[in-house]
């Protein structure tokens, strides 16, 4: 149990009596209580608050590409999203669901974002670009995703989620090809997860 100890200030008349005071217990005493504690964030070396992420609940960032050609390549997520581009700082996975009007082959690719964007102080960069890095293992630098294929179903959501790889990456853009062998519309969402 927690408790406040006491003690005689040294001007006061109880010490001037000649009681002498035990500001400070000769046993520690521990607290054996328990006590929730919510971690909101932190403040920085800057002073400035960081509040902390939380993994979405909800897809967002819902795009449609009409009548995408055989062969032809989109990016996603889109301008028009609410979320442009993909911003992972933060965030270590992130799931990407596919609805094609055509069942088929679909190829997809991470990519960097648009040049008109700043990626953290930096400006231009190179825009569609396939994002590479080490995965954490000395050596050269790999593909962080380049998926060759997957087939998909016609009218129905394929979620995918991609662990790790992409974690933290700002100016995040996906580039799927569509190889189903006709025009397709292609809708797209976006989840991130902490």
């Amino acid at each position: 149990m927690a408790y406040d100890r006491e003690g005689y200030a040294p001007w006061s008349l109880t010490r001037k009596a000649g009681v002498q005071s035990a500001t400070v217990d000769g046993d520690i005493k521990v607290p054996q209580y328990i006590q929730p504690v919510l971690d909101t964030g932190f403040v920085d070396e800057k002073g400035d608050w960081k509040g902390s992420k939380s993994s979405e609940e909800q897809f967002h960032t819902f795009g449609l590409d009409e009548a995408v050609p055989n062969g032809s390549t989109i990016l996603v997520p889109q301008a028009s999203g609410t979320i442009w581009p993909l911003d992972m700082t933060g965030f270590s996975d992130v799931m990407f669901a596919i609805k094609p009007s055509r069942g088929g082959d679909y190829r997809t690719v991470a990519v960097m974002g648009p040049d008109d964007f700043s990626f953290a102080n930096l400006n231009p960069v190179v825009p569609a670009i396939t994002l590479k890095g080490n995965g954490g293992v000395v050596g050269a630098f790999n593909n962080l995703l380049l998926d060759s294929a997957e087939s998909l179903t016609a009218d129905a959501w394929t979620i995918f989620n991609i662990t790790e790889v992409l974690k933290n990456q700002k100016l995040l853009q996906l580039q799927i090809t569509n190889d189903s062998g006709g025009s397709s519309n292609i809708e797209t969402a976006f989840l991130r997860i902490v």
